[in-house]
């Protein structure tokens, strides 16, 4: 789901590039190859711990597509500096993203191995500093659990696995599994180790409808407390499409949740969600979704084990081949999973990012955000507390993709 994340939006982006310019033949590669540079400024406030500042970060962006239809072969890395011009120094400093994709198709079936490091000076918001990778919002996938700690350098690693297979013209296997290595160099953290499968069987039932079953299973453990929390859950949905701009699915089941202290996680049984809908036409994009289930509680250092319950909607508008304007917003509530850490989290985002372009190569971008949250728990000093505002403008430098040949 994250790969399908960073290639759609690397897709979005690059839609108002004019066709890739024909490179060098005789190489030993053949694809095609893009590169950006972009420059953010952002004003932050803040009426709660975070404080206020006014930060600048630069950026840039390498990526790689092969031209083997049957083996393709993704490679993107991007890095930079964000530095404080006035204000609070944390959150401040160098960041790094790299992501490999290697895909295997046949004629019923595609085999996809990924792997996803990155290095950052804090937790991601929507719209929030420019950072690439940061701007995934609370809830999805590639997000933090909550609640949301801003100033919290951190190192995340996720390598995973989707295999697909069309069992017959009306029946479909989706595999996944991932491992996760989270960890924060500055000790304000809770690091995690995260290991999930997921076989899923898709029924298509006619051109409208199909029925799902899934299966998810998830190990966590902790490098600095002796426990481990695991979770199962078997969930059944429907997948229905109401037209061709309309879609839209939801699933629930049991989830069954051990620790392997009790006293410090008890069994219970919960219930696990998702839904979400779609609406898509050429020049509007609208989604709407739902999640609840149990997490590791990454980035939260006074609760091992929470249950989330994620509601988050976007809308993404083109206007012509030159503006494009997106606005999101996401509410979540953590409540701990421990027995003596009850205490209940509420968390809301509100984000609008305008990108315009001028000329061939040259692109502009506005964005607001806005980052409420609330505790009844004991939450580190890097947590977000109250309301907090930032405003950024950038300028970024996107020249055409260059086709290579062999």
């Amino acid at each position: 789901m994250l790969m399908t994340i960073l290639l759609t939006v690397s897709t979005a982006t690059r839609a108002q590039v004019v066709p890739a310019a024909t490179g060098p033949s005789g190489l030993p590669v053949s694809g095609t190859l893009h590169y950006d540079a972009r420059y953010t400024q952002t004003a932050q406030f803040s009426n709660g711990t975070q404080g206020n500042a006014q930060r600048s970060n630069v950026l840039g962006e390498l990526s790689y597509i092969s031209a083997k239809v049957a083996r393709p072969l993704t490679l993107t890395y991007s890095g930079g500096d964000m530095w404080t011009i006035s204000g609070t120094s944390t959150g401040s400093g160098v960041f790094q993203h790299l992501l490999v994709s290697q895909g295997f198709l046949g004629r019923a079936w595609a085999f996809t191995l990924n792997d996803n490091v990155s290095y950052m000076p804090q937790s991601p918001t929507t719209g929030f500093s420019g950072i690439s990778g940061v701007g995934t919002l609370p809830g999805e996938p590639g997000a933090p659990s909550q609640p949301i700690a801003q100033n919290a350098r951190s190192i995340n690693n996720v390598s995973g696995a989707i295999f697909k297979h069309n069992l017959s013209h009306s029946t479909t296997l989706n595999l996944s599994s991932s491992y996760q290595i989270l960890r924060f160099p500055d000790g304000n953290g809770l690091e995690t180790n995260t290991f999930q499968l997921s076989p899923q069987f898709v029924w298509r039932q006619n051109a409208r409808n199909s029925i799902t079953s899934q299966y998810s299973l998830s190990r966590f453990s902790y490098p600095d407390y002796a426990i481990t929390m695991g979770t199962q859950s078997a969930q059944f949905g429907i997948q229905r499409t109401w037209s061709r701009r309309l879609k839209s699915s939801v699933s629930a089941g049991p989830e069954w949740i051990q620790g392997s202290v009790t006293a410090g996680i008890p069994s219970s049984t919960d219930l696990t969600v998702k839904a979400d809908t779609i609406y898509n036409t050429k020049t509007l994009t609208a989604t709407v979704s739902y999640t609840q289930a149990a997490a590791a509680g990454a980035g939260v250092a006074t609760q091992i084990g929470v249950h989330n319950k994620d509601a988050n909607a976007t809308l993404m508008w083109q206007q012509g081949k030159n503006l494009s304007i997106s606005f999101s917003g996401a509410y979540m509530r953590t409540t701990g999973l421990q027995q003596q850490q009850t205490g209940v989290t509420n968390s809301q985002v509100y984000g609008v990012v305008a990108t315009r372009r001028w000329g061939r190569y040259i692109t502009g971008t506005a964005n607001y955000t806005a980052t409420q949250q609330s505790t009844s728990s004991a939450l580190p000093a890097t947590a977000i507390s109250g309301l907090t505002q930032v405003i950024g403008f950038g300028i970024g430098y996107s020249p055409l993709e260059v086709r290579l040949r062999k």
